[in-house]
Parts: C-alpha cells; structure tokens; sequence
C-alpha cells in the first residue's frame, strides 16, 4: 500500500490528544500483520489507547519513530475539512499532515515494504500516543524496550525538519506554582490577601529570572533563540469580581539548553516566592507560593560527528545538521535508553497546530526516497 493512502486514513481518525487512538493503531496494526511484520500494541490502563510495535527481522537495527496523537482544531478557522486529506497546489492538507501523521504514513509503507525484502539489519517502528502533552504515552514503549535484550541501533524521530538532519533540541520542564491569600469582601479590599496578587508578582519573577539568564546563561547559536527560556502560559484565579481571590495557580514551563542548571532555576523562584511571602506572613500568616513540578521530558544533543547522524546524513544527501526549537520523543530514547537518535521528517512545523495544516508531495517524496535508502542499506547490512 502507498504511503498516501494510509496517510488518508490517518488523517481521518480524530486522535486528538484527549481522546482515543486505539481505531487508528488497530488498523496500523492490521496492514503490518497482514503483511507479516511482527507487531504489537502497549495499551494504557483504561485500553483506550496504545503504542505500538513493530520488527522486520530481529536484532538491533533501526527504529523509525512517531507519534499518532495531534492538537485540536477547536476554534481554528480551516477551510477544508481537518480530518479529511486534502490535495490542492502540490500540498496534502489535513490535521497531523506534518505534525506527523505523513511521515507515519511514509514510515508504515516503508516496514511494510521493508517485509519482503532480505534483510540483513532489522527495521522497526514505533508509534507512541500522548506525545503532545509532554511526551506521556510513549513512556511504557521505552518501558519495555529499557527490558528487553537488544534495543535499536539508531533512531530516527520523523518529526518535521523539511528533511534536514536535526541533532538536539530543549528539554523542557512543567511547573505550577499555587498561590495562597486570605479571601475578602472587594470592598475592604486591603483587609484581605489577594491570591492574584501574588501570582502577578511571581509571574515577574518567572520575567525576572528569564531577563536574567537570557543576559548570562548558556547560550547555543543553533537555535533560533539561543538561551534557555522561561514562559508563563496559563493564569487562574477568582470567582467573581466583588470576591478577593484567596487562591491562583500559575502554569509555567522551562525549556532548556543542555548544561542548563534547571534545578538551580527552580530553586531560585522557590526563593523569590518564598521573599514575595515572608514579609505578608505577620499580618497573613497563610501567605504561601508553592512551586511544584508537573512533568518534565530531556533534550537531545546528539554529537555532530555521531554515528547516526552521518548514517542518516547518507540517506538525504544532506551536508549540514540543525537543531529544533520544539521537543520530541528524542530525548527520551537517547536518555533512558543510551539510542543515538536525530530528527528528521517532512513538513516544517511553521505549518503545525495551525488551521489547513499540510505538507507538500514534495516533502513526502524525498521522505519516501530516505526511507528507501534506509531499506537498501539494511538489505545490504550498512
């Protein structure tokens, strides 16, 4: 089967984060089976959803990897349907197109063409769920190959690069911090501790700390910004406007070079929120800023000079290397499981999480063609 028309059906299934993947990864494992390739799925608890599996020989070799999970669509203006493919002016539009159902798709016709031939060095795939908020699903997949008696090779994240040969990227941590007043009537107001009052001033903090490593940290020219970088993303609190708030929550992350201090970072705003509620304890003695972790993924910095990256520098006929600004599944494999991996895939992410998604046939023509080059190397054993 080609490659577009498993693309069409991936498309099709709604595999929004939130909901399920399990219609998607039965048919994925469905077309493996029936082409003889050794497959298996790693459901979650609830059996809703799943990673999969699967190997063309056995041994160590090469793992194509991949997410099945997109973002929604939910207030985003399309002009075509987003779970449909869409083909117009050389683009293939559809939600997941670059992020990154095509170069799943690529990835599946490659294995199952990969079936039928000799080979000398085994092919796998791996499909994860969960990836877009934060690298969650695929945790049980690197579970059972951190068991296993061989792991992979190499890895390639087919994340989209418009097929450069990308080496690293940020780690990134999810934070929260819970802001903790004394409620009031708003109008005796400053009898009461307002709970968003103190996240504003921990948000300036969060501002502060940020000015201040983008001044003085590590800096690394390969990314489009060069310093590690500190956001705040989400700010609740309140019920109503005639209500002092005794309570906020601020969502902040932490995106990080290697060699960053992350854990310095987080101590440092430990410090500032405890310095924003040390001098309101004596009159409010509830005052409190707690700064939790909420989950967290490495990054990846894979040596120019590796193995892997001239392996797959072979395959493209690319010269140079990039390093990406958004995360991916990389950084897991390299760290708990010691794979040396580098991203490469069609799409650009300019395109990614916006409405008409696409990638171009182009893209999904020099994917193909990688993958390709791949399959012949195995068969004749590098």
């Amino acid at each position: 089967m080609q490659s577009r028309e498993i693309l069409k059906r991936l498309i099709a299934f709604d595999t929004v984060s939130s909901r399920p993947n399990m219609a998607l990864m039965q048919y994925v494992r469905g077309l493996l089976t029936d082409a003889g390739v050794d497959c298996a799925l790693i459901p979650d608890a609830a059996g809703s959803k799943a990673n999969l599996y699967a190997s063309v020989g056995q041994g160590a070799g090469v793992m194509l990897s991949g997410h099945t999970d997109v973002v929604p669509v939910e207030g985003q203006t399309w002009t075509c349907p987003p779970f449909a493919l869409t083909e117009a002016d050389g683009r293939l539009y559809g939600r997941g197109t670059a992020d990154m159902k095509g170069f799943v798709a690529a990835a599946i016709a490659c294995v199952i063409g990969a079936a039928r031939r000799p080979l000398r060095v085994p092919l796998h795939l791996a499909l994860s769920y969960d990836e877009e908020i934060g690298c969650m699903g695929v945790r049980s997949l690197i579970d059972m190959l951190e068991a296993a008696p061989v792991r992979p090779r190499f890895c390639i994240v087919g994340e989209p690069t418009g097929m450069q040969v990308a080496t690293g990227h940020k780690g990134k941590v999810a934070l929260r911090a819970t802001c903790v007043g004394r409620e009031g009537h708003s109008a005796l107001a400053p009898m009461a501790l307002n709970a968003l009052h103190l996240a504003v001033d921990f948000v300036n903090a969060v501002r502060g700390l940020q000015a201040q490593v983008a001044a003085t940290g590590p800096q690394d020219g390969d990314y489009d910004v060069p310093y590690t970088t500190l956001h705040v993303g989400l700010l609740n609190g309140g019920v109503q406007v005639n209500i002092v708030p005794n309570k906020a929550v601020v969502d902040f992350e932490i995106r990080s070079l290697a060699g960053e201090d992350t854990v310095g970072l987080i101590e440092a705003l430990r410090a500032a929120a405890e310095g924003i509620c040390a001098p309101l304890r004596g009159e409010f003695p509830e005052a409190a800023i707690t700064v939790e972790r909420l989950w967290d993924y490495p990054g990846l910095g894979t040596r120019s000079d590796a193995g892997v990256v001239n392996f797959v520098k072979g395959l493209t006929g690319a010269n140079g290397t990039i390093k990406v600004a958004f995360g991916t599944e990389g950084g897991l494999f390299d760290a708990r499981l010691g794979i040396p991996t580098v991203i490469c895939g069609p799409g650009s992410m300019a395109q990614g999480h916006k409405p008409d998604e696409f990638v171009t046939v182009e893209q999904m023509a020099r994917c193909e063609a990688m993958l390709a080059a791949l399959v012949a190397r195995c068969e004749a054993g590098f």
